[in-house]
């Protein structure tokens, strides 16, 4: 099946920016105009756009948007969006703007009766952020690590129709060293959710060791974010590479 290729664009102060290890002050900027970037992403051929508000995600609230606004107002691609949303007004406002998805990723950690709720309220349209530690979920930004299991958060979700479940290795991510896939198809596995990975990516043969490895699992797409920046990736390669 062929894997869906969602560019990332996280937003800190307005800007374009990618993180190392999810960092705050590790923050390399590459755009001062998102809607721009978004331009440039859907006219590279993406069918998809994931955006993070970084700002969001240690706050607890949305920060950046006027600049994700911006982006809905540039592009005619899906957005899915996380970062800051913490409770079902942010969500009906966010979708009602025009995001197709919102991710939910501390308030999935601390709040799962939220995600049951906002997957009854508005069925599709719910993801859960993932993001591991040592296999373990960090929440608010990243800042802090629980004690809970990156897999039994997941299955904690399994029938709430979450439309996807993004995982992302934090140690790997921003690093160009490679995904997780180990990680990735094992928590696949056990799943009947889609999962989308994210984290490391670095090149092209990335793309290409997980479009194998994750050949027959529930395995849905990437998320890449600096190796596209950085020009170590060609957009039309890697989606030729990934169609197949």
């Amino acid at each position: 099946m062929p894997l869906t290729l969602y560019p990332a664009i996280d937003l800190k102060d307005g800007a374009c920016v990618r993180l190392k290890r999810g960092e705050m002050d590790q923050a390399t900027v590459y755009s001062a105009d998102p809607a721009g970037q978004a331009r440039a992403w859907q006219d590279a051929g993406f069918r998809w756009l994931h955006v993070v508000d970084l700002n969001g995600a240690f706050a607890g609230r949305p920060v950046n948007a006027e600049a994700v606004r911006a982006i809905l107002g540039a592009i005619a691609l899906p957005v899915q969006l996380g970062g800051g949303i913490r409770d079902l007004a942010g969500i009906e406002a966010w979708l009602s703007a025009g995001i197709r998805r919102v991710i939910l990723g501390s308030a999935a950690a601390k709040n799962p009766a939220l995600v049951l709720e906002a997957c009854r309220q508005f069925p599709g349209r719910i993801a859960v952020g993932i993001d591991a530690r040592g296999g373990y979920v960090a929440t608010e930004g990243w800042a802090e690590t629980s004690d809970v299991a990156a897999a039994d958060l997941a299955l904690r979700f399994e029938d709430a129709g979450v439309s996807a479940i993004i995982y992302t290795d934090i140690g790997r991510d921003g690093m160009l060293a490679g995904l997780d896939l180990e990680g990735t198809v094992a928590l696949a596995d056990r799943l009947t959710t889609p999962v989308i990975a994210s984290g490391g990516v670095g090149n092209l043969q990335d793309l290409l060791a997980l479009r194998d490895a994750a050949s027959g699992t529930r395995v849905e797409g990437v998320i890449v974010g600096r190796a596209l920046y950085d020009g170590r990736i060609d957009p039309a390669a890697a989606l030729r590479a990934l169609s197949s």
